[in-house]
């Protein structure tokens, strides 16, 4: 880039940059200055009990959808990026179904399998177990929307893995058990930990399939996204530009925390 400073297509890559870079910037620094203008709202009650019920409730079920994702992702991912069995390719495509779906969509599949009328939610209810529009539903939502994002970029962290190290561990008397947990997963750490943050962002700010299979039900099933939004449809534009910096802020706090953890981790 040095070298060519006064090539014109090193000027076209600057200005487009910067074009790009205050596409991406102004939106987010325009909602902290309404939102820092806006403060007031929350010297309200009803303001500051929506947001803690709204951010305790999507900070615990985006946490529990996380831990879920990852016991049940991790495998998959390993099998999609080892398998050599047919259908693989089949497994492969399901895995990103809930990508392309429409949230809406996703809300409804999950409503039609899981609701009271649902493919299974009749035998759920025989049981008096009712998953629709219960925080349940929520965890379910969010773990069905966000899983893709991890699997795909743990499987891409599995592939890459050098197998003659893996191989060398088996040689020195390793079991798979031993050899997956001490050198495979590992080794793979930073996709492991990437795909984790994706997955968590993902399941935060879900809104379409929740609000279809889970409902608005404030204090049960009302996260901040739907809080948001209801807050939005009520003429409250105030408090919905707080909630949503709130929210903004709770992601990057958590963003920052994941990615010193995973920097800690790989210096040692």
């Amino acid at each position: 880039m040095a070298r060519g400073g006064n090539n014109p297509f090193t000027w076209a890559l600057i200005a487009i940059s910067v074009i790009g870079l205050v596409l991406l910037t102004l939106p987010t620094a325009a909602l902290l200055v309404r939102a820092f203008e806006a403060r007031d709202v929350l010297d309200q009650a009803q303001s500051r009990q929506t947001l803690r019920d709204a951010l305790a409730l999507s900070l615990t079920t985006s946490l529990v959808s996380l831990i879920f994702v990852v016991l049940v992702g991790t495998p998959i991912a390993y099998v999609l990026a080892r398998g050599q069995f047919p259908g693989v390719r089949v497994l492969d495509a399901l895995v990103d179904l809930p990508i392309i779906l429409p949230p809406a969509v996703a809300g409804i599949a999950l409503l039609s399998a899981f609701g009271r009328r649902g493919l299974l939610g009749e035998s759920f209810d025989r049981l008096g177990i009712n998953i629709a529009f219960s925080t349940t539903a929520v965890v379910m939502a969010q773990t069905f929307v966000s899983a893709p994002f991890f699997i795909r970029t743990a499987r891409a962290g599995f592939s890459r893995i050098d197998r003659s190290l893996e191989d060398a561990g088996a040689v020195l008397g390793a079991g798979p058990a031993r050899v997956f947990w001490r050198i495979t997963l590992p080794l793979s750490r930073a996709s492991l930990v990437a795909g984790a943050v994706l997955a968590w962002a993902r399941a935060l700010g879900e809104f379409g399939a929740t609000i279809m299979f889970a409902g608005n039900r404030e204090g049960v099933t009302q996260t901040m996204p739907l809080a948001i939004y209801e807050r939005f449809g009520a003429g409250d534009l105030q408090t919905a530009v707080v909630l949503s910096a709130i929210l903004l802020a709770s992601s990057i706090a958590f963003l920052v925390a994941v990615r010193q953890l995973g920097d800690t981790g790989t210096t040692r």
